[in-house]
């Protein structure tokens, strides 16, 4: 049986910490690379090169992958495409500080659906890991963002946008959850592949321009292969050893990322907002690690089946391996003559009657013996001798018989 490896919290979750860190840090450069260029170009170029340079990393990741690895990657790349789409639209209706607060939204969506639809029980601290998560997105976007424009049905798109993000979380947690057939990296590229498709499809009609400066093809290549290609295949790994709803909670801190980088990359001052906000997202972010990685409790009746399998067990081994038993006769101990006392021990008859691996005789050939031995005394004929002793055998058994004796003999006829 193939050994499944166990979860390990903490190495899930540096490394989801690191998928909110590099989708961050896209947010500033995706802005800046947006005033030059269409926002379906950019998206369609970005996801194009992250799947194609996990492909040429690794070109053999696709090969014998099972049709439901295949359905169930696409689906996820279906869904976070069309999530990608309804939040660039909904930016024409909404201020990106709205924008931001409807999709971080989706760290309350995940864990709803996850007990509606999986039926996965949420402890307190991770409801209150949510709480503390809200918050600090709320101080992030509403607090200190503009809200000069609101348009409804951009505000329900993006809500929209953030439902599709938490059922990909949610499935892509269920996914994971099959180690030994889950292929992370397969996955990631199948799902980059789907949504640089749908971005390319939705690029194609007013045709895809490319970026012209050095500088933002340099932007390009951090949104493609940090933020997309790393990006998505660190979740894709973290998942496997963090569940989806205090994923969600880690991934959640993108607005903490984005204050930093702008105080330590561009010099812009640290406020209130990023002191409260951010104190309120670390304090989520350790309420949704689990303290150390530990084996699932087991019930009562799944411990009580297994001693059950223990002792049955143990009964079976002593069946199958029954110790031999001494057999004691009223008369006293029974010599059994061996091998060893023959004088030529290489031509002795007596090994053609032992047993196999052994120097003594073999039942079946001793029981056969003694009938032959009975038929030949009750004829009143005279028998072959023993074979050790020299002394016939019809007259050993008279004699025995004389005597009375109860001793225990291989040869008697009673």
């Amino acid at each position: 049986m193939a050994v499944v490896p166990a979860p390990r919290p903490l190495t899930g979750a540096v490394l989801l910490l690191f998928v909110s860190a590099a989708w961050g840090s896209a947010f500033p450069l995706m802005d800046d690379l947006i005033s030059r260029l269409a926002v379906q170009d950019v998206l369609a170029t970005r996801y194009s090169l992250a799947a194609l340079t996990l492909f040429l990393i690794r070109p053999s990741c696709l090969r014998g992958l099972s049709r439901a690895t295949w359905g169930q990657a696409a689906l996820l790349g279906l869904m976070f495409g069309v999530g990608q789409f309804s939040q660039a639209w909904g930016l024409h209706g909404l201020t990106s500080s709205v924008s931001g607060f409807a999709v971080g939204c989706g760290v309350v969506i995940t864990p709803v659906l996850g007990l509606l639809v999986f039926k996965t029980p949420v402890p307190w601290r991770i409801w209150v890991g949510v709480a503390l998560a809200l918050g600090g997105m709320t101080t992030f976007t509403l607090l200190g963002g503009e809200h000069g424009k609101l348009s409804y049905l951009a505000l329900a798109a993006t809500l929209g946008a953030a439902v599709l993000y938490s059922i990909h979380t949610l499935a892509l947690g269920h996914m994971s959850r099959k180690r030994r057939t889950f292929d992370a990296y397969a996955v990631t590229v199948i799902q980059l592949g789907v949504i640089g498709l749908l971005t390319g499809v939705a690029a194609a009609p007013g045709g895809l321009e490319l970026p012209e400066r050095p500088m933002d093809w340099l932007i390009m290549a951090h949104l493609a292969v940090v933020s997309c290609a790393l990006g998505f295949l660190a979740r894709s790994y973290g998942q496997k050893h963090v569940p989806a709803v205090p994923s969600s909670i880690m991934m959640s801190s993108q607005p903490l990322w984005v204050a930093a980088i702008a105080v330590l990359g561009f010099g812009e001052a640290a406020d209130w907002q990023l002191l409260v906000g951010g104190g309120l997202t670390v304090a989520a972010m350790l309420l949704a690690v689990p303290a150390a990685a530990s084996r699932p409790r087991r019930k009562p009746r799944d411990r009580e089946l297994l001693e059950i399998s223990r002792r049955a067990s143990r009964v079976l081994g002593q069946l199958r391996h029954r110790p031999a038993e001494t057999v004691r006769f009223e008369g006293g101990p029974m010599l059994i003559l061996t091998l060893s006392a023959c004088e030529n021990t290489d031509g002795c008859p007596w090994r053609t009657m032992a047993a196999k691996g052994t120097d003594e005789p073999n039942l079946d050939r001793l029981i056969a013996r003694a009938a032959l031995l009975a038929r030949a005394h009750a004829s009143h004929g005279c028998c072959e001798p023993v074979i050790l002793s020299g002394r016939c055998l019809c007259s050993l058994m008279e004699e025995a018989e004389r005597r009375n004796s109860e001793a225990a003999s291989w040869f008697r006829t009673d």
